[in-house]
């Protein structure tokens, strides 16, 4: 089957399933067994993260620079207020709804300090968080969120420069290197007893300034298919040999990230290493004929719609389950309890999406159909 005639890419679906796996075994790790249960995955799954940053600066790059190629082609008007209505009803519902359930229900935060509520609402929950808190793998979503009301602002004022492209790479190559140098400057403030604890993820980990690399990256993809046409086009036409390149370089990050995570090389470049082998596996993605896109991996589709409710839900639900499935006989990392946590996570992710996301996307394509000005306009695009 043509994955253009369903409107969904394969090749984007395998990456975001990709990632929600990865961000499942590393949580297992560290808040239900306390061992690597998937081995090495585990260990290297908060990377998974990162991929879910790159897939988002390339689809929310792609609208809005989409949008302004059409705006200055005459054929539309960007609107930043139906870009903000349309990722507010994309991300908020799911959110506020976990959020209730952190504040409301004493079991779902266990013995784990709540952050001010404020901190959540305003999206700032990830500004000098510590971990071990309640709800706080919510502060990748306030990464991407600072990101989605920036991003569009800028990238409307470097289009209204002389020059504007130049501007814009300019942009992205500023940014990678603002962020080298500020995780530089905080890694080089922190003791060898800092290094590697709770104190690294506040000042480094967490930080807004320090995590915008895959985003940027994704961003840089997005920028090369709107206004490099010639190039894009010979880009992707070596779709697989861009997928092995991606895979090779890819591994080559995650085996220095797994020796030495928190050491200044990994920290300052580790990265911009990870955002670049991501960005070759989203153009893989995006090659016409490329085995990323044509290989419909089982459970892809399924796992990348309900990812976001996943990622929201799967830590505390696994935390949940841990006491009673003991109870049974049966540890975390017997096979049991890894079947009914992991079933059991991919329901609970897709109850939520139908429930919750499902109304406010139908909601949203009703009354924010498209990022443009004239509802006339309706552009539809890769749900991000």
């Amino acid at each position: 089957m043509n994955p253009t005639l369903t409107g969904r890419n394969y090749g984007l679906d395998t990456l975001r399933a990709l990632a929600i796996v990865l961000v499942f075994t590393n949580h297992y790790m560290i808040f239900v067994s306390g061992g690597p249960t998937f081995g090495w995955v585990s260990e290297i799954g908060w990377a998974g993260v990162d991929l879910f940053f790159a897939l988002s600066g390339y689809l929310i790059g792609n609208q809005i620079l989409t949008g302004i190629r059409k705006e200055q082609a005459g054929t539309g008007r960007f609107s930043l207020a139906r870009f903000y209505a349309r990722r507010l009803l994309r991300t908020l519902p799911n959110f506020y709804v976990v959020l209730a359930l952190y504040a409301l229900w004493p079991a779902m935060r266990g013995t784990s300090s709540m952050p001010p509520l404020w901190q959540f609402l305003t999206f700032t929950q990830n500004v000098d968080l510590k971990p071990g808190t309640a709800f706080s793998h919510a502060w990748s979503l306030c990464v991407e969120e600072q990101f989605y009301f920036l991003l569009p602002a800028l990238a409307l004022l470097i289009a209204m420069l002389r020059k504007s492209l130049v501007w814009a790479w300019a942009a992205v190559l500023a940014a990678l290197v603002a962020g080298m140098v500020t995780r530089s400057t905080l890694w080089s403030g922190l003791t060898e007893a800092e290094l590697g604890n709770g104190i690294y993820y506040t000042k480094i980990y967490y930080a807004s300034w320090c995590r915008f690399d895959e985003l940027v990256c994704g961003v840089a993809v997005a920028l090369l298919k709107n206004y490099h046409a010639g190039a894009w086009t010979r880009v992707t036409s070596f779709g697989n040999w861009t997928l092995a390149a991606g895979a090779a370089l890819l591994a080559l990050s995650w085996n220095l990230l797994l020796e030495d995570h928190y050491g200044y090389a990994m920290t300052v470049y580790g990265y911009p290493l990870l955002g670049l082998s991501y960005s070759l596996l989203l153009v893989a993605a995006l090659s016409s004929g490329s085995l990323l896109q044509r290989w419909r991996v089982p459970g892809a589709a399924s796992l990348a719609l309900w990812s976001y409710a996943i990622y929201l839900t799967h830590k505390q639900l696994c935390v949940l389950l841990r006491a009673p499935l003991l109870e049974q006989g049966w540890g975390p990392e017997s096979w049991q309890a890894l079947v009914i946590m992991s079933a059991a996570s991919a329901l609970v992710g897709w109850l939520l999406y139908w429930l919750v996301e499902t109304p406010f996307m139908k909601l949203r394509d009703r009354y924010v159909p498209s990022n443009f000005a004239s509802s006339s306009q309706s552009h539809r695009t890769v749900t991000a």
